[in-house]
């Protein structure tokens, strides 16, 4: 288990360990339909707390994951940014990837970037990983220019396993190697 990594601040943002005053943001976040454009469906609340769960057991296990997010100034949780190991039947799978899901209203303000690249750094030199990958639907441009603003590069298009066939089902794979 790494330990140190329960909570990291940047300039503007908190990314600490859930707490349980997270859940009802969180939930509110995950059944927005904007929020969740890029996924198959919204979430329910029961999915949320599942959800929210499995994070907060990761931390236990690890000593990181995917951290809650919220701005330093207000305290306002904002979504989550961190580190989650890739599930089975995609490219890298079993490697650790870098996610986020941020509130619409927390857009457009360079947080998803600025806790990103925070949760980049804690992969490459506080945990010692050598590889990094992000995914997404290939119709999300606003993750991929995330991903591009962290130094990443695009390496393989796929079909998402777990996505139904349509619009979102085409992936694609990026991947940033320890400098």
């Amino acid at each position: 288990m790494v330990r140190g990594l329960e909570e990291i601040r940047t300039a503007r943002l908190l990314m600490r360990r859930w707490r349980e005053q997270d859940r009802d943001p969180y939930a509110r976040m995950n059944a927005d339909p904007e929020v969740m454009r890029y996924f198959p469906a919204t979430l329910d609340r029961a999915a949320c707390d599942a959800h929210m769960d499995r994070m907060r057991e990761r931390f236990d296990r690890a000593g990181y994951g995917l951290w809650a997010l919220e701005i330093v100034a207000t305290g306002e949780f904002i979504g989550f940014t961190g580190l989650n190991p890739l599930p089975g039947g995609v490219p890298g799978a079993g490697g650790m990837e870098i996610g986020w899901r941020l509130a619409r209203h927390a857009w457009h303000q360079g947080y998803a970037t600025e806790a990103a690249r925070a949760a980049r750094d804690v992969a490459f030199e506080g945990i010692g990983l050598d590889v990094l990958w992000s995914m997404t639907a290939v119709v999300n441009r606003p993750s991929q220019a995330v991903m591009r603003r962290l130094g990443m590069s695009a390496q393989r298009y796929f079909d998402h396993p777990a996505v139904p066939p349509g619009a979102l089902r085409p992936h694609v794979m990026y991947q940033l190697r320890r400098p």
